[in-house]
């Protein structure tokens, strides 16, 4: 029976999981789906402007934020609209904590060292690199709060749902694409694609 295509890339802000989505996304014809896209929506729902990468960086995203972390259903809903996507098939998703929930999938977990993820962050936001570690430290310590409150999952410290965990300090986005793209390619044994 062929498996089902269920690509999960998960990891801390500023280490690729969204451009190495849309890229695997592309290649092998899924859908891209992010955790952070939902996000958005319920934010627009609640009268904020989200747009952009860097929105999270702003004054507004970190009102969110702090919304957020108030009302940990926000989570359960976006979590609960990935595990849909994720039932029927055909997609890659980009979620801090979907690997944990769903485990049918070919999980992928990207690290990279804090140092190259404030240069990627103040590259990508335009913010000075005291600010990007700030910001940096803050949503990583309020998502991971976040998931241990409301599924006990201790996010970059448990590694057991990942079939594959790569840091990417070192490596650039083709480079990352090519290792993930054959890793994808062996795991469900797809015929014929080029990895370029």
């Amino acid at each position: 029976m062929e498996k089902k295509i269920v690509i999960c890339i998960s990891g801390f802000a500023a280490t690729g999981k969204s451009t190495l989505g849309r890229r695997l996304a592309r290649t092998f014809r899924l859908k891209y789906v992010s955790g952070g896209d939902g996000l958005k929506l319920l934010a627009k729902e609640r009268g904020y402007k989200p747009s952009g990468k860097a929105w999270w960086e702003t004054e507004e995203g970190l009102k969110f934020l702090e919304e957020r972390m108030s009302n940990p259903e926000f989570d359960k809903l976006v979590d609960q609209k990935l595990l849909e996507y994720a039932e029927r098939g055909r997609v890659v998703i980009d979620s801090w904590i979907l690997p944990w929930l769903y485990p049918h999938g070919f999980n992928i977990w990207l690290k990279a060292s804090e140092e190259v993820r404030i240069k990627r962050l103040v590259k990508r936001s335009h913010v000075d690199p005291e600010a990007a570690r700030e910001l940096l430290r803050k949503r990583d310590l309020e998502s991971a709060e976040i998931y241990k409150r409301l599924y006990g999952v201790e996010i970059g410290k448990d590694y057991t749902p990942f079939h594959l965990i790569l840091d990417t300090s070192n490596l650039n986005i083709p480079a990352v694409y090519r290792i993930v793209a054959q890793a994808v390619k062996e795991y469900f044994k797809i015929p014929k694609f080029n990895i370029i």
